[in-house]
């Protein structure tokens, strides 16, 4: 039996069906390749994070690494602000599952030492690095060499003095001004495998700016807000930038910045994706919002549902319904759900009543409803959550 998923295809991928339509078609741009992940051009939206460890600590860099890689993300930059932690490139760069680069501040010798160690890329922030650009010509043939793009990472909180004085504020302005300058130095010398990023703590200072950009160039566009803060401030103000952005097709790749583990940071890029249709979506849980007309503990029973299913691997809306009035038409429209009221659920497959249980088994019911169209689109599940089986390919990696 094929379960057809009720789950919305990517933009540009499948036949065309179902397609969401509120993303604009995507700015064209030039694309680099980071090691092996395409950034720019018709490649799909790629999620980034930080590694918080010592890097000069090898072994835990890439235990981290390895965590943000089961988390889903693609690239990952390390910081190298010592020599020590230059020294470890090479051993990072070469046992790294996902591209490495280098974030370089302050001395262009790590420049060369991160191009040598054969990372992937390298970010370089200009408004930090003493005497940046005398040293632009040696870098843009060192990079040459090596094929290794650059990224020109221009901060709020680092612009280049010049530019400060200039625009009294770290503007949108100055930010882009900072961002097609140091481009231009590159230029100068051929070139041009580059990717910019101009990050303000402001969503909308930081939205103007890569607006600004997006109309002055065709390099592929890092879209950060950089200091977003705590996991709940954060989240919000990069939602709300990167989804502006997106939506309008700016936007190659991107990191959220959170005062929190680097893994929290992949799960909010991940579902900021999903939800604009520009990846493929997970496990999506749709449930009620407070209301007085719920007749069950819908709070209670959506976090049920959500801990049973977590880490469930297949592709699934399951919608978690507390009433009358919006409980069937929302569970008749996921791909599982159940409408709750007078002590009851009914339980809902791709539209179908399929049976009428107790409040006390609604959870149970939908744990094994799940288990059930999974076995029927020929995936395997195990006890540790890995799926199997001729059906697996439908699973978000």
């Amino acid at each position: 039996m094929s379960v057809s998923l009720g789950i919305p295809t990517i933009r540009g991928e499948g036949d065309g069906e179902g397609e969401p339509s509120p993303v604009a078609p995507r700015r064209r741009s030039r694309q680099i390749m980071v090691g092996d992940v395409p950034v720019g051009g018709d490649a799909p939206v790629s999620v980034q994070s930080m590694t918080t460890t010592l890097t000069a600590d090898v072994n835990s860099t890439l235990q981290q690494i390895a965590e943000l890689t089961a988390s889903g993300c693609q690239i990952v930059r390390v910081a190298v602000p010592s020599q020590d932690d230059a020294d470890a490139l090479p051993a990072i760069a070469r046992k790294s599952p996902i591209p490495v680069i280098a974030d370089i501040h302050f001395q262009p010798k790590y420049v060369f030492a991160a191009i040598d160690a054969g990372c992937a890329a390298v970010r370089v922030n200009p408004g930090n690095i003493k005497k940046f650009d005398d040293k632009v010509g040696e870098i843009a043939r060192a990079a040459t060499d090596a094929g290794t793009p650059i990224r020109i990472g221009v901060n709020a909180g680092s612009l280049d003095k010049r530019l400060l004085e200039k625009h009294g504020k770290a503007t949108p302005e100055a930010l882009v001004e900072s961002a097609l300058w140091e481009c231009s130095l590159f230029e100068e010398h051929g070139f041009r495998d580059i990717k910019i990023s101009v990050k303000h703590n402001d969503p909308v200072v930081m939205i103007a700016a890569y607006r600004q950009l997006a109309a002055a160039c065709d390099y592929p566009l890092h879209l950060g807000v950089t200091e977003a803060g705590p996991a709940f401030q954060g989240t919000v103000k990069s939602a709300v930038a990167f989804g502006a952005l997106l939506a309008e097709g700016i936007g190659d790749t991107i990191r959220v910045s959170l005062s929190a583990p680097p893994v929290e940071e992949v799960k909010v890029g991940a579902a900021i994706l999903e939800s604009l249709g520009l990846r493929k979506r997970g496990l999506e849980i749709v449930s009620c919002p407070s209301c007085g007309r719920a007749q069950v503990d819908v709070y209670t029973l959506a976090e049920q549902v959500t801990a049973g299913l977590k880490g469930f691997p297949v592709p699934l809306r399951v919608a978690v319904m507390g009433c009358v009035v919006n409980g069937p038409g929302e569970a008749r429209e996921a791909d599982l759900g159940v409408a709750s009221g007078n002590g009851k659920g009914q339980i809902f497959v791709k539209g179908e009543v399929v049976k009428t249980v107790p409040e006390s088994q609604i959870v149970e019911t939908l744990i094994e409803e799940a288990m059930r169209i999974a076995e029927e689109m020929g995936i395997e599940i195990g006890e540790d959550g890995s799926a199997t089986g001729p059906g697996a390919d439908v699973i978000v990696s």
